[in-house]
């Protein structure tokens, strides 16, 4: 078994710790996650069914060790949000930035209760993990939920006179 877990170490953890880099641009931090993650193999590799390669299953253990990182810092996935719709809109004022966000909840009132929900999670920091989880839907669906909302939310400021870069 030690072999075993020798050999994982040594053919996996520069795949690993890249990955997490990725995700977190932070050196120090991606080392400590990467050992999280074969401290997490070692515990758990018995359960290792083989119904995926070994690596996607080490990906998996990792991009669950950087969602509960982020959670227990609450801090929020580096991804393209509506606040950068804010930001990057030539809004100006204050009142345009209010005005934006008025017409953001208007547009927003019409939509699907889950619609709603995953774009308010997201605004508040949640994963796509985390929506996903909550509303007993895939990833994947959680993402082109939120996505096809910006893209319907963005097209109804650029219709108001709002302008993007």
């Amino acid at each position: 078994m030690k072999q075993l877990l020798a050999e994982l170490f040594e053919k996996y953890y520069i795949d690993v710790y890249t990955y997490l880099y990725s995700l977190c641009h932070d050196a120090s931090l991606s080392e400590d996650l990467a050992s999280d993650v074969f401290l997490e193999v070692v515990k758990s590799i018995s359960s290792f069914r083989g119904q995926s390669d070994i690596k996607t299953w080490l990906f998996s253990i990792a991009r669950h060790r950087w969602f509960t990182y982020l959670k227990r810092k609450k801090r929020q996935v580096q991804t393209e949000s509506i606040h950068e719709l804010y930001d990057t809109a030539e809004l100006g004022t204050t009142d345009a930035v209010n005005e934006a966000a008025e017409l953001i909840q208007e547009l927003l009132s019409g939509e699907s209760t889950l619609t709603r929900d995953v774009v308010q999670m997201r605004i508040d920091g949640y994963s796509y993990y985390e929506i996903a989880s909550k509303h007993k839907i895939s990833e994947n669906s959680a993402r082109v939920v939120y996505f096809r909302a910006k893209s319907k939310i963005r097209k109804y400021l650029e219709k108001e006179g709002f302008h993007y870069e």
